[in-house]
């Protein structure tokens, strides 16, 4: 009896004992889960980063978020809990241990594919070699790197099977061939962006064309300014117009009669260029052609005044363009908008030296030419030739409608407005009577100085200038070397809603006293 009492007491206490040990090992699991939870995600892949010993860091406690007191120290559970080690606490700003990802997906620098960066070595086949690489991912950068100098011959960053949004990420300089066995018998562009979707360029390298080797066979085989026959030298006002002496380059060799574009966009979708300098382009500084959608900020373009048709910006058959905030300097047009062009806003501009902004030239060789909806506003011109123009030749057809000249400042400049419908570049051109139609056309806000005509209004006597408007003209003339007119006008048809300074009183008021069409079979719209 005694000893049946024995072993029945042994059981139970044994029984007692598991019960208790179960439960032990219940709670501690629980806690364990609860901890988990009251921390972030980022505290547990913190935890799997770090080192195993991170819990005996100083510091090491935990806080709970969103203010909350610190928790008593628990006591240090078992050795046989399998438990992890606790994480520290999370930092305020997230700690990796590889720098966080990129929005773009990849870099392709130049130096990687072979790419010296010396200015002597050819690294054109490099280039090629990093855009097929970028070519093939969306979002990818093509990196040219600071502080290196990148000779590259005539090459083609094209299409249409690239993936969209590359950035062509120029903080290096990149410099053109002055050989004339780099360009054979003579490209039309230098550095070519073709049938792209969302290429932007950027950065703060600079685009150095070297042109001076290719203007010094100038005036002989280049056109000239049709408006540099009105502007005559006080000194000789029978002397025809000569072309400013050009500078001469050191290099030897003669280059090809076709000069090349230093920087052209063909056929693209969304084109970005911002922060980089082009510099003394052969010809065209930065061309647009069959391009939609196009932003150009923050760029500058640099070359002497005297540097031949070396263009600025120019736009042809692109449409919804804005250009603002950049500095321009150059040969030719600070900004030229040829045909095909509409939905285009240039505001925020320095131009100078150069020849103004100018639509046109159109309708040259008898071609149809339309121009609509253009935007000049907010734009400084300092010694040019040309302030705000439009130039068309005679025999053309089509229209250029829609157009406002706004708040243009004027200084030293030769011909702050002109309209020419009978444009001519070469010394003698055939009278034609079909014309390109020019209507709304509006100019408000034009100050500053002018040093030869202020107002020249030259329209086709088939098809005259309409709605021609003046507001706010304020010109004072500055005698310099040149002989000084009055205003002129001729079968231009509008209305002064201010009084002008001078005085513009050729500008007829109304319409033609004929009713003839604005517009042909060939109309644009």
């Amino acid at each position: 009896m005694r000893g049946l009492s024995f072993r029945s007491l042994a059981f139970l206490f044994l029984i007692a004992f598991l019960v208790w040990s179960a439960s032990f090992e219940t709670c501690n699991a629980r806690r364990g889960r609860h901890w988990r939870h009251g921390r972030s995600s980022n505290s547990v892949s913190l935890s799997k980063k770090n080192n195993k010993g991170n819990s005996h860091r100083k510091g090491g406690h935990h806080n709970y978020h969103n203010g909350k007191p610190k928790p008593k120290p628990k006591p240090k559970a078992p050795s046989h809990n399998k438990s992890p080690p606790l994480a520290p606490a999370v930092p305020t700003k997230p700690v990796y241990d590889v720098p966080p990802p990129s929005h773009h997906s990849s870099v392709f620098n130049v130096k990687d594919f072979g790419a010296k960066g010396n200015g002597v070595s050819d690294d054109t086949k490099a280039f090629e070699a990093a855009w097929a690489a970028a070519c093939k991912v969306e979002a990818s950068i093509m990196m040219v790197p600071a502080e290196s100098v990148f000779l590259v011959g005539p090459i083609s960053f094209s299409g249409p099977y690239c993936q969209a949004n590359i950035i062509f990420q120029l903080d290096g300089t990149i410099i053109a061939p002055t050989g004339s066995k780099d360009w054979g018998k003579g490209l039309l562009w230098w550095l070519d962006f073709t049938k792209l979707k969302g290429i932007t360029i950027q950065g703060k390298g600079i685009i150095d064309g070297r042109g001076s080797v290719w203007w010094q066979d100038y005036p002989y085989d280049d056109p000239i300014d049709d408006e540099s026959k009105l502007i005559i030298p006080l000194h000789n006002n029978t002397l025809p117009y000569k072309p400013p002496t050009p500078i001469r380059s050191e290099l030897s060799g003669k280059m090809p009669s076709i000069k090349p574009t230093a920087l052209r966009f063909y056929g693209s979708f969304n084109v970005t260029v911002t922060g980089i300098t082009i510099q003394n382009s052969p010809q065209c500084h930065l061309k647009f052609d069959n391009c939609i959608g196009v932003v150009v900020h923050d760029v500058s373009v640099s070359s002497p005044g005297d540097s031949p048709n070396t263009d600025g910006i120019h736009l042809q058959n692109s449409k919804d363009v804005l250009i603002h905030t950049s500095n321009l300097a150059c040969g030719d047009d600070c900004v030229s908008i040829q045909t095909g062009c509409s939905n285009v806003y240039v505001h925020n501009v320095n131009c100078g030296p150069g020849h103004g902004i100018s639509i046109g030239s159109l309708g040259k060789d008898n071609t149809k030419a339309c121009v609509s909806n253009i935007t000049v506003r907010d734009v400084m011109m300092h010694n040019t030739m040309n302030g705000v123009r439009i130039k068309t030749w005679q025999g053309g057809s089509g229209s250029v409608q829609g157009v406002l000249f706004s708040n243009i400042q004027v200084s030293e400049v030769q011909l702050p407005i002109v309209i020419d419908q009978f444009y001519c570049d070469k010394s003698t051109c055939k009278n034609q009577t079909s014309a390109v139609a020019l209507s709304g056309i509006t100019y408000e806000r034009v100050k500053g100085t002018y040093t030869v005509k202020p107002v020249h209004f030259a329209c086709s006597d088939s098809l005259p200038c309409v709605d021609v408007t003046l507001s706010v003209i304020e010109l004072k003339p500055v005698q310099e070397r040149y002989h000084m007119y009055d205003p002129y006008c001729w079968q231009a048809f509008g209305e002064s809603t201010t009084p002008t300074h001078p005085p513009i009183a050729c500008l007829q008021t109304g319409k033609p006293p004929s009713n003839r069409p604005q517009s042909s079979p060939d109309a644009c719209f």
